[in-house]
């Protein structure tokens, strides 16, 4: 049996991949749809180390890194590297979204999945790639909702400023949840792509079979719609929060009209009585 070990992390919203490979001398353009596979040669021009020949690191551009058979007293040093890349990365917190997982090869056995590894057959290649790209998926969804938890606790703290009778709603309040509503949405479909499967898939049958399975075990699909239901959720109160907030500044403009009128008035019948 032989058996690849996964430890994937989600640190930042975006990872500029084509900066790493004109680092690495790979002679390749990445889009925002495939991972960045970094082999012992590469991580060791990086790292400046002896790396385990078997050790690989997939980079995905919506910001997870997944490495795999890969030294943990090495994991800091090459996410510091990153930092060089992308300067949004936490180094004191990249452990906050992570998972750990393995793939293993037992001849002539079924597939078998669980919350700790998965046992396949045979050593196809695609194995590999799949696992690692379901984990990526999932670290960065964990990261997601964890994001729209502290949207929804900010909301729940203004409606219960609403039920105080406290009617203010800044311009500023309002833009910066509307950014960060955008934002959940950009990652979740544009860049995530949840719903989303990789080309290996759609030439091979069992690539695609094992891909289905393993999303399904990590729902994927599932975290995916309870997330737009809860979107659906922030919208709502956002446009209820708008509507106040237009509401009171169309008051506010209307009693200052009023006012003018009268100065305007009081100044007259002063004119008229001199």
């Amino acid at each position: 049996m032989s058996t690849i070990v996964f430890k994937a992390f989600a640190l930042t919203n975006e990872i500029n991949l084509n900066k790493i490979a004109l680092t690495c001398k790979i002679p390749k353009k990445y889009t925002w749809e495939e991972p960045l596979e970094l082999n012992a040669h590469h991580l060791e021009q990086i790292l400046h180390k002896k790396i385990n020949a078997e050790a690989k690191v997939h980079i995905f551009a919506f910001g997870s890194v997944v490495f795999l058979n890969f030294g943990h007293q090495y994991i800091e040093e090459f996410i510091t590297y990153l930092k060089t890349v992308e300067p949004s990365i936490e180094l004191k917190n990249y452990q906050t979204y992570a998972d750990d997982y393995e793939l293993q090869v037992r001849p002539d056995s079924e597939l078998e999945l669980s919350d700790k590894y998965v046992t396949v057959p045979s050593e196809e290649l695609f194995y590999a790639e799949l696992v690692s790209t379901v984990l990526a998926k999932s670290v960065a969804l964990e990261k997601t909702e964890a994001q729209m938890e502290t949207i929804l606790d900010k909301l729940e703290t203004m409606i219960e400023r609403l039920e105080k009778g406290n009617l203010r709603i800044s311009h500023k309040q309002l833009a910066k949840i509307t950014s960060q509503i955008l934002r959940l949405n950009y990652n979740t479909i544009n860049y995530i792509m949840i719903l989303d499967k990789p080309d290996i898939t759609w030439i091979n049958s069992e690539a695609e079979s094992f891909y289905d399975q393993m999303a399904h075990f990590f729902e994927l699909a599932d975290r995916y719609e309870i997330m737009q239901n809860k979107l659906n959720i922030i919208n709502s109160v956002k446009e209820g929060f708008s509507t106040i907030s237009n509401s009171m500044r169309g008051l506010i403009l209307e009693w200052i009209i009023i006012i003018l009128i009268l100065l305007e008035v009081i100044i007259m019948f002063i004119d008229l009585f001199k």
